[in-house]
Order: structure tokens, then sequence, then C-alpha cells
């Protein structure tokens, strides 16, 4: 079930509160707790990257990674609307009220990108500097402008004397360049699987968590549903997460 090209590859997990305030707050936060009590019962490890408290209570949002072998072939079955029904603890006429969550999770990808530069990818060319410099600059070729075929990406220095001081300098600044070039590529990719969700809007709920008039979570995807909303709530959603990953591989 897990055979995705990024299904063995650690999780990074956005949880975002809906609209309505408070109460929305407050079920984003239940929901991170939920979480982070699943990747703690796997053993994984987890780091936040960014937390944004709610005014009153709970959070707005929060992104954090679970680390882990296989984290996001398991975890990207949660994408998706979590919808809460519950009677409202921020409002004391008790009415029953419904909070709405988003949930998004991305294949963190290798950050180890090694810049290999190979000769036959570069035009070197060495120029008589230009401008200030006192006459010595201006007599000899010293400068240097190293173009990177591949890519287009032209860096050049004439800062120093040497053509060599020269071009080593121009080299550093291309592979900072290409380093740059390749992680842009990459989030990109971050950006084709984003785009390629299922949408989002407040009518589309993958599950729904019921606190009153009953108790039950029921996930619409596969239609299966569970009593102990507690044990749900405390990090118990393997079921629902076998549940779908079974339906897919069946489709």
């Amino acid at each position: 079930m897990l055979d995705g090209e990024d299904d063995g590859k650690n999780a990074i997990v956005s949880i975002n509160a809906g609209a309505g305030g408070t109460e929305a707050q407050d079920w984003a936060e239940m929901l991170f707790r939920m979480y982070t009590r699943w990747v703690e019962r796997r053993g994984y490890q987890i780091e936040l990257i960014d937390f944004q408290p709610g005014e009153e209570a709970g959070i707005k949002s929060v992104t954090f990674t679970a680390g882990g072998e296989n984290a996001y072939g398991y975890l990207k079955s949660e994408i998706g609307v979590h919808r809460l029904v519950r009677i409202s603890p921020f409002n004391a006429s008790g009415k029953r009220h419904t909070s709405f969550a988003s949930v998004f999770v991305y294949p963190e990808l290798d950050q180890k990108i090694i810049v290999d530069i190979e000769d036959k990818d570069l035009r070197i060319d060495v120029y008589r500097a230009s401008g200030a410099g006192g006459q010595h600059v201006n007599k000899t070729c010293s400068a240097v402008r190293i173009t990177h075929l591949p890519t287009g990406i032209v860096v050049q220095c004439q800062q120093e004397k040497s053509q060599h001081r020269n071009k080593d300098m121009a080299l550093k600044v291309l592979k900072a360049r290409l380093h740059q070039h390749e992680k842009q590529k990459q989030d990109e990719k971050l950006q084709e699987v984003h785009d390629s969700k299922d949408d989002i809007a407040w009518g589309s709920q993958i599950r729904s968590y019921v606190l009153h008039p009953y108790q039950m979570v029921k996930d619409h995807r596969i239609n299966m549903d569970i009593g102990n909303v507690n044990e749900v709530l405390d990090g118990g959603i393997d079921p629902f997460i076998e549940g779908v990953l079974l339906a897919k591989k069946h489709k």
C-alpha cells in the first residue's frame, strides 16, 4: 500500500483552523494533539516548524514534521477537511456547534543537494576588467565570466587581481545559484503535490467527529465509523488510515 514515490519519506503536516474564530481554533489544537499522539505511538519524531496561537484559545495554524519510516505514506490519507460537532465550551447557551479545520501533508524532500558541476557544462570567458581598479586591473585579462550551459546561469567576477582568484569566486557564486535553482525545482514539485489535492471547500469534509448528541467518528470516504471518540482523538487513527489506503489500492 506504500509504494508511492514519496511514501517512505518524512511528512510535513499543516493544520489550519477554518472560519469560526475561537471554536475552529480550539478544534485545530485538538487535531494537533491527535496527530502528536499518533506520532508518539508510532515511535516517530516530531519537530515544530511554525505555530500560530489563536487570540483566546487554540491555534490558527501549525506546521510540523513527522519523522519516521513511511510517515508521508500514512499521513497523506489525512489530507482534507475535518469536521467537529459538539456543545460549544465557549458559548454559555450550550448550543451545538460545528467547526472545521483543514489538514494538508507534504513529503519532506531530500535536502542533501550536492552541487555537481561538470567542466563540459561550463563556458569560461576571460576578459579585461573595466572600471576603477588602478592601472593593474585594466592591463591583464583577469576578469572571469562563467556560463553554466544547462541552466543558462551566468556569473562573473572581476574584483581580484588574480584570474585564479576570480575564477574561484565565480565558481563559488555559481554553486550557490545552482543550489538555489535546484531548491526552486523542489518547491515547484511541492506545489504540484499541493495543486493536485482534492478541493477542501468546507462542504467536502473527509471525516466528522461527533461529540454530541451521540459519540462517533465517521470517515466519509470509506463509510467507516468508530464509537470511541476519545480513543481516536488520542491518536487512534490507524483504522481510518489503513482503510483509506486499502480502498485506494482496490480502486
